[in-house]
C-alpha cells in the first residue's frame, strides 16, 4: 500500500524496478505504464547506456492507495523491428476505443526515434509498427489529447536524448558532443506535433514547443535550474495548458502553463526538488476528484538506474499555481 499524502511516500512496487511513470485513467481505473529498469554492468555516463532497459509492464489501481495488479509484459524490444535497445519512458492515450502505447527507442544506427503499439486494452498486449513514427526523433513522448479529440505527441531530451544532434531538422551526429545549446543562446526547446486520426503518425509539422522565461523570451541555455531537459508532460486544468518537465542535471520537475496545446508557454516555478537519485520524471493525472504527481527516485537500490515509482497528493491555488499537498522537506 502507499499513502501519497506522506511526505515520502513508499514505492506503488517493489518486486521490480520502475521509473518514467505515466499514468492515466481508463474505464474509471488507474492505469500507470513505466520504464522496466534491469540490472547491468554498465557504468553511469552521460550518454545514458545504464538504463539498459528491453521490455514494459502496465500496473492498475482501483484506488491511488492501491492495491496494485501487475498486467505483466505488454511489449518487448525484441518484437519490434526497427528497434536495437533501449526502451526508455513511454506514455498511452485511448482514442476510438483503441489504446496506444508511444515510446522512444534506438533504431539500427543508434538514433533514437519514437514508435507506437496499438492494443484492444489499456492493460495490452499492444501490436508494435513495424517503423518508428515518420520524422520522430528523440525520446520521451507524452501524449495529450484535448477537449475537442485532436491528439499530440510531445517529445524530446538533450544529453543522451539526442535532441541537440536535430538542430537543422536532420540527424546530425557531430553535433551529440555540444550535449545542448551553449550559454549565450536560448536553451533547446522540447518538441511537438499534432497526431492524426489514426493516431499513428504526425498530422503536422514538428515545430519548436517555446517556454518563455518571466520576462517573456526563451529561457537562456544558462539556466540550467529551469531550461527544458527531458521529461515532457501536458495536462490541463481550469481551461489552461500546463507543460511539465525535468531540468535534468539540476535534478527539478518545473513547470510553465500556455493558453494553446502548442505553446508558447511561461515558466512558473517548480514542483518537485531533486529526489534521491540523478534522473527525475513524472507525470500528472486527476484520478476520483484530486490530482497526483507520478514520480520516481532510487530510495530502494541507491543506484541511478535502479529506481522506483512513488506518488504524491498535488493541489492548486487560487493563482493555479501547483503545490505538494504535503510540503517536501
Amino acid at each position: 500500500m502507499t499513502d501519497p499524502t506522506q511526505k515520502d511516500p513508499s514505492p506503488i512496487v517493489s518486486h521490480l524496478f520502475t521509473a518514467d511513470p505515466s499514468a492515466h485513467v481508463f474505464n474509471g481505473k488507474l492505469y500507470i505504464y513505466p520504464s522496466h529498469d534491469r540490472e547491468t554492468d554498465i557504468q553511469d555516463n552521460d550518454n545514458g547506456d545504464q538504463y539498459d532497459m528491453n521490455d514494459y509492464h502496465v500496473f492498475s489501481m482501483p484506488n491511488v492507495e492501491g492495491p496494485v495488479t501487475d498486467h505483466g509484459v505488454v511489449l518487448k524490444a525484441e518484437d519490434i523491428p526497427w528497434v536495437d535497445k533501449q526502451l526508455w519512458a513511454p506514455d498511452a492515450a485511448e482514442k476510438n476505443g483503441k489504446f496506444y502505447l508511444y515510446y522512444p527507442a534506438r533504431d539500427r544506427e543508434g538514433i533514437f526515434r519514437i514508435g507506437v503499439a496499438v492494443g484492444d486494452q489499456p492493460e495490452g498486449p499492444f501490436k508494435p509498427d513495424p517503423e518508428p513514427i515518420p520524422g520522430s526523433y528523440s525520446i520521451d513522448p507524452a501524449s495529450f489529447v484535448d477537449d475537442d479529440g485532436q491528439a499530440y505527441l510531445y517529445f524530446g531530451g538533450i544529453w543522451g536524448g539526442q535532441l541537440q544532434c536535430w538542430r537543422t531538422g536532420e540527424f546530425k551526429r557531430e553535433a551529440y558532443e555540444t550535449m545542448e545549446a551553449s550559454g549565450d543562446e536560448p536553451a533547446l526547446m522540447p518538441r511537438v506535433a499534432k497526431l492524426s486520426d489514426d493516431m499513428h503518425t504526425f498530422s503536422s509539422d514538428v515545430q519548436d514547443l517555446v517556454i518563455n522565461d518571466t520576462d517573456g523570451k526563451p529561457i537562456h541555455a544558462s539556466k540550467h535550474d529551469r531550461r527544458f531537459f527531458e521529461a515532457a508532460w501536458m495536462h490541463k486544468y481550469n481551461g489552461k495548458y500546463y507543460f511539465s518537465y525535468s531540468t535534468g542535471d539540476t535534478h527539478y520537475l518545473a513547470y510553465a502553463i500556455g493558453d494553446s496545446p502548442l505553446g508558447p508557454f511561461t515558466y512558473q516555478d517548480r514542483i518537485l526538488e531533486p529526489v534521491k537519485g540523478w534522473t527525475t520524471h513524472h507525470s500528472i493525472a486527476e484520478f476520483k476528484g484530486k490530482w497526483y504527481l507520478f514520480y520516481h527516485d532510487t530510495s530502494i537500490s541507491g543506484k541511478n538506474h535502479l529506481r522506483c515509482v512513488k506518488i504524491r497528493e498535488i493541489v492548486y491555488d487560487e493563482q493555479g499555481k501547483i503545490k505538494l499537498a504535503v510540503p517536501q522537506e
